[in-house]
């Protein structure tokens, strides 16, 4: 019998910290960092921080297979050090000793050269020889290919930057995937968003936000500013005017120029100004999402199309490209961010150093921690939880409560892969009441009145309930990552989650990937005739919970009024 080969992936250099584990080409296990150590992304993006490793991550794979790190037999890291070099002298805007500056890039990379040091010291054992380095856009493209369900494929990656590539536009077939052209730095999308997000007052990790609020505003006032900004080119390229942007300082000063508008600093003031400046950038996105698409099919001639990189988590763009019908079909990765090179390091060794045969295919998010009856059970005594039973259905049990106006916070199973709450770790609600958005906002999430929740539907009702994207099909629509139209004639009756322009970013919930969130939702169905459910995730103000210990404390510091973990019902107040 032949020895099992295990692939630990790891990402580390930005943001999204994470890993993943595959034996003999199947996935283990695969988490976010942010999930242990409570911090988002698993920390900032700095010069300074790249040899920050994921290690309650790597603990936890290593320890769901039942391995050592010395076990591993291959590790994959998803960055090419000295080709973060190529920044240096490339753009005149830069603060010393930050990104793009001398000294800033050689401390990044000094300091990222460290990492293989510093998995040997935890494994005890020196593991240089099981270390690949593999370029950042490439894991990208891998971690979405190579566990799709296609034999071949286009592949589009778009993100803020690698080592100086931003975008990266390819092909895969069978166990390769090649390059057919990169776009380099200042060219970037992620970072346009990054920078339009911190001029309308939010931060740089932000981009979802300005999504939502862009449905509010009206695209054509400031297109031409954005066109002006964004030059598209018949080669399959793009370029960004970074005069303008100045995208590795905190000026302003030429966009406020350009748009007549000045920068704001909370969210609180954001006014129609700020809305139709966002509608220009989806606009503007939206446009460049489909000259690469266009690009990329008359270089491949491919029906298929994989999308990764943090642009990818842009649901807009992605119904858009559903609705042009360039493609067939389309899959989309779930930690299509910088999480997801943790997964493409992985594949990328299995099959195209390794060139093993694709016999994996990644078709639900759920890789994280699980925890047992007993584990929860010991959490709820620990929290001294006076106000629980167990039940013969918490699905039943829990459907009912949502019925009565109720908040339930709904944790089964292993934890989600990627930044969606998809049915496992979320908060749940019924879509009829109109209120429920404000509901949620004053009582947990705290989040801006514009921000859209989400639905969960089952499989077999998409149809009746949204307009459907008959020019391609896509095979990532349980993910949440697609924007779908709600028929006019449903959208009275699922106001909670229709955004203001008629549109969701629905969850397809199937019945063989999660058969306890289907079994719920039916059970919804029955008592209400509405075969959705609002589904965000489980949290306030911070990574989605992990543990029963994370379940159990959010619970009791916010307003939320069931908590359904396990099989068990607990309640702050005393069941009758």
């Amino acid at each position: 019998m032949k020895e099992p080969v295990y692939i630990l992936g790891l990402n580390f250099a930005y943001h999204e910290l994470s890993a993943c584990l595959i034996k003999n080409g199947k996935l283990l296990a695969a988490v976010e960092e942010e999930r242990f150590s409570r911090i988002k992304r698993g920390k900032r993006a700095l010069v300074s921080n790249p040899d920050t490793l994921p290690e309650r991550a790597i603990r936890y794979c290593l320890n769901y297979a039942g391995i050592t790190l010395k076990d591993v037999d291959y590790i994959g890291l998803p960055f090419l050090p000295d080709d973060r070099l190529k920044n240096i002298n490339t753009d005149p805007y830069f603060i010393k000793g930050d990104w793009g500056s001398d000294s800033g890039e050689k401390l990044f990379v000094r300091k990222i050269k460290t990492v293989p040091t510093l998995l040997s010291k935890l494994a005890k054992t020196d593991l240089a020889t099981k270390i690949s380095w593999i370029p950042h856009h490439e894991c990208h493209a891998s971690s979405a290919f190579f566990v799709s369900p296609f034999r071949e494929s286009a592949i589009l990656s778009i993100d803020g930057i690698g080592e100086f590539s931003t975008t990266w536009l390819g092909y895969g077939e069978d166990n390769e995937i090649k390059v057919v052209k990169e776009i380099l730095y200042p060219n970037s999308i992620g970072f346009l968003w990054e920078k339009i997000s911190k001029y309308l007052g939010f931060t740089e990790y932000d981009s979802s936000k300005v999504m939502g609020l862009a449905a509010y505003g009206n695209p054509s006032r400031f297109y031409k500013v954005f066109q002006h900004i964004v030059k598209l080119y018949p080669t399959g390229d793009f370029a960004l005017d970074n005069n303008i942007l100045r995208l590795r300082i905190n000026d302003f000063s030429q966009l406020e120029e350009k748009f007549g508008v000045r920068r704001i600093f909370s969210p609180s003031e954001v006014r129609k100004d700020q809305e139709d400046i966002a509608a220009a950038l989806q606009k503007i996105t939206n446009d460049v999402i489909i000259h690469l698409a266009q690009f990329l099919k008359k270089n491949t001639n491919s029906k298929n199309i994989c999308l990764a990189g943090g642009v990818a988590l842009n649901c807009v763009s992605n119904g858009l490209l559903m609705n042009k019908g360039i493609y067939r079909n389309l899959y989309i990765q779930p930690a299509s961010n910088d999480a997801g090179t943790s997964l493409g390091a992985a594949y990328y060794i299995w099959n195209q150093i390794l060139h093993k045969k694709r016999t994996f295919c990644l078709n639900h998010v759920y890789w994280g921690p699980g925890y047992s009856d007993k584990e929860i059970k010991d959490a709820l005594i620990r929290w001294k939880i006076k106000s629980y039973r167990k039940v013969d259905n918490i699905a039943l049990e829990s459907a009912k409560k949502i019925t009565e106006d109720n908040i339930v916070g709904w944790f089964q199973g292993r934890a989600e892969w990627g930044p969606r709450a998809l049915g496992n770790r979320s908060l749940l609600v019924d879509p009829r009441r109109a209120d429920m958005k404000q509901v949620l906002n004053e009582r947990i999430k705290k989040r801006e009145s514009f921000r859209p929740f989400a639905p969960s539907v089952l499989a077999n009702e998409v149809s009746r309930w949204f307009v459907s994207h008959k020019k391609c099909k896509s095979v990532s629509t349980e993910f949440m990552e697609i924007n779908f139209t709600v028929k006019k004639s449903r959208r009275e009756k699922i106001p909670a989650v229709t955004h203001v322009d008629g549109t969701s970013r629905i969850q397809v919930v199937n019945k063989k990937t999660n058969p306890l969130y289907y079994k719920l939702i039916t059970y919804f169905y029955k008592l209400t005739g509405v075969p959705i459910l609002l589904n965000t995730s489980f949290n306030e103000n911070e990574p989605i919970v992990c543990s029963p210990d994370d379940a159990i404390k959010t619970f009791l510091r916010t307003k939320i009024d069931y908590l359904a973990i396990g099989n068990y019902l607990v309640s702050k107040k005393h069941f009758r």
